[in-house]
């Protein structure tokens, strides 16, 4: 179906372009945080028996996950604030406008851990349309494998500082990378650019979103999308998620 932006442009709403990593009950899943692989299991109790396969009437499975750990998840500055704030209720504007770039992080040195670290920086980033209020950044190298990978002491590429001015100043809301973490793994929990993309504690962002963990294809172009944020409605700083993108098309007469 065709859903016209304006008089010259639409999006067609049966071609989406999911970038987002599916959760599966395996070793094979993603996983960041040191966490174990998720756990998808039928109940047994009471004399129950939640699996057709088994004999059971229906399936009917616990999930143990961690949203942060096993997959694409969209967060709110609840993930580093005392008080508990639900990204559920954070998001309430589920479709915008993004841009999509492709960045190789770049090497830097880390003269405190000795290490070279690979940093995605501003000067990288190049902004084509102010009417965007998401950014989408799809790091390279970029194998499919990334969906199954295992991020635990990898020190990943993280972005620096100086992009949060450049967020601020064309005003992006929602931020989604490909990477475990837009900080650091291991930074003796400063968690700078989160604290700064939220402003917490000085002046709180309840209405900005961070996603990590995403997947954005090859064959998906750099360029700005309609994005649809879907998302589980958990009650927690952060949820697994599913965000959706559509090109635009120009109508032709």
């Amino acid at each position: 179906m065709k859903l016209f932006l304006d008089a010259n442009s639409f999006i067609e709403t049966s071609n989406p372009l999911d970038i987002s990593i599916p959760m599966v009950a395996s070793k094979e899943n993603l996983s960041a945080w040191y966490v174990d692989p998720p756990v998808i299991e039928p109940v047994r109790a009471n004399g129950f028996l939640g699996s057709v396969k088994e004999g059971g009437a229906v399936n009917f499975r616990n999930i143990f996950f961690n949203p942060h750990g096993h997959g694409t998840h969209t967060e709110c500055l609840g993930h580093i604030t005392e008080e508990v704030f639900s990204v559920n209720d954070s998001l309430k504007q589920f479709i915008c406008k993004a841009q999509l770039v492709t960045i190789s992080p770049a090497k830097v040195w880390n003269e405190i851990e000795k290490v070279e670290d690979m940093v995605i920086s501003a000067s990288q980033i190049q902004f084509t349309d102010e009417s965007i209020e998401a950014l989408i950044i799809r790091s390279l190298p970029n194998p499919i494998n990334k969906q199954h990978k295992n991020y635990s002491a990898s020190n990943s590429p993280f972005l620096d500082l100086n992009i949060l001015p450049e967020l601020e100043k064309h005003g992006i809301k929602h931020l989604l990378i490909d990477l475990p973490s837009v900080d650091r793994e291991s930074d003796g929990g400063a968690l700078a650019f989160h604290h700064g993309f939220w402003k917490v504690p000085a002046d709180p962002q309840f209405d900005k979103t961070i996603s990590e963990l995403i997947y954005v294809a090859d064959e998906i172009e750099d360029g700005v999308y309609v994005l649809e944020m879907q998302m589980a409605p958990f009650v927690n700083d952060a949820s697994p998620s599913r965000p959706v993108l559509y090109k635009i098309e120009k109508q032709t007469n």
